[in-house]
């Protein structure tokens, strides 16, 4: 995938069957190379901001840094005239997603995204299934202040299953346009 300053990042994962073992960032960066080699979206992977502090310019390696702030979602871009902004989520549990894997700086940021009239979701993959849950879903569950942890059943009724697809990678545009034909997403 080529990113705007037009370094090529590559990818590689274990070889197993179908599309066990290949991590969720993975399968995303195929789908988001699959959607702007086509021209269908243009969404990156956000880096995280750091501070360099000591560099050794002979090996070219940063010895010594840290986080000037703590990051919002994972990705952000461009969809047929909206702003998307999403966050990648796994977790090994089999029942439910802890909420503490969303820090609460992100959980604000999800709502200040939904107050901008952006798409905002989470894409997590739990029990080697992946699903998109919506951002305003996702907040009405921690309004609702009831858990630490959103059930499994809660995100496969909320969410929308994602398949692996071996061209689109996790094809997640087509829940943003079920979600904007329902009228969930309006443009300004």
């Amino acid at each position: 995938m080529f990113y705007p300053n037009n370094i090529k990042k590559t990818y590689t994962t274990k070889n197993t069957h179908a599309n066990r073992g290949m991590d969720l960032e993975y399968l995303i960066e195929i789908t988001n190379e699959y959607y702007l080699d086509h021209d269908i979206a243009y969404i990156y992977k956000k880096p995280t901001p750091i501070g360099i502090v000591k560099v050794n310019y002979s090996l070219k390696k940063i010895e010594e840094a840290y986080f000037q702030k703590a990051s919002t979602l994972d990705y952000n871009g461009l969809y047929n005239g909206y702003y998307i902004e999403f966050d990648a989520k796994e977790t090994k549990k089999k029942n439910y997603f802890p909420l503490a894997n969303v820090h609460p700086h992100q959980i604000q940021h999800i709502r200040n995204i939904i107050k901008g009239k952006g798409i905002v979701f989470l894409l997590i993959m739990i029990n080697d299934e992946y699903y998109v849950l919506n951002g305003q879903d996702f907040i009405a569950f921690v309004d609702a202040d009831t858990r630490k942890s959103i059930p499994y059943e809660y995100i496969k009724t909320k969410g929308y299953e994602l398949k692996y697809n071996f061209n689109k990678g996790l094809d997640y545009l087509k829940v943003i346009d079920k979600l904007i034909g329902d009228g969930i997403y309006e443009k300004n």
